[in-house]
């Protein structure tokens, strides 16, 4: 199989397939990548621990920090506590919402993460509340979100 081939696959695989967490296997929220393949997660019960990205998904499909996916626990790892199963997209997370096996911890920030947008607290304030504009305003989510003061009201109230 060639790589174009493969490749194929695996994105196919991991955007068409809706699979519910089964037996040990648990739905965390990554937190940080790592290096060498191993990414930093969070459980629902605020549990940190590394676990592994399969070879199949290796230069094929790419996870960020605050991305879920589902994992299953490996028995020989001490550092490395489980693998990656499958990356939750949107439409995923929203199936195994509907059957009820999301976890209760992560019910809010999924939907922070998913749309991408800046929250309106983070916004800097402005004149015109045009609804519109506020919405195009995408937002790197790899970095820290700070927030904006405009300074120029408070030099103006210094000059008089």
């Amino acid at each position: 199989m060639s790589k174009a081939t493969k490749r194929k696959h695996v994105t196919k695989e991991v955007l068409d397939e809706f699979i519910l967490p089964e037996g040990s296997q648990q739905i965390v929220k990554v937190t940080a990548g790592r290096g060498n393949n191993l990414h930093e997660v969070e459980s629902e019960n605020q549990e940190k621990f590394l676990v592994s990205m399969p070879t199949k998904f290796r230069k094929n499909v790419w996870i960020k920090r605050g991305d879920f996916v589902l994992v299953q626990p490996i028995e020989e790892g001490d550092k490395v506590k489980a693998e990656i199963i499958t990356i939750l997209y949107k439409e995923q997370i929203k199936y195994i919402k509907q059957e009820g096996l999301w976890p209760a911890a992560f019910q809010d920030s999924e939907e922070t993460k998913s749309d991408g947008m800046i929250p309106d607290d983070l916004l800097p304030p402005s004149d015109d509340s045009d609804e519109e504009n506020e919405c195009d305003i995408v937002v790197n989510i790899n970095r820290q979100q700070v927030a904006v003061y405009d300074e120029s009201d408070d030099s103006e109230e210094d000059d008089s």
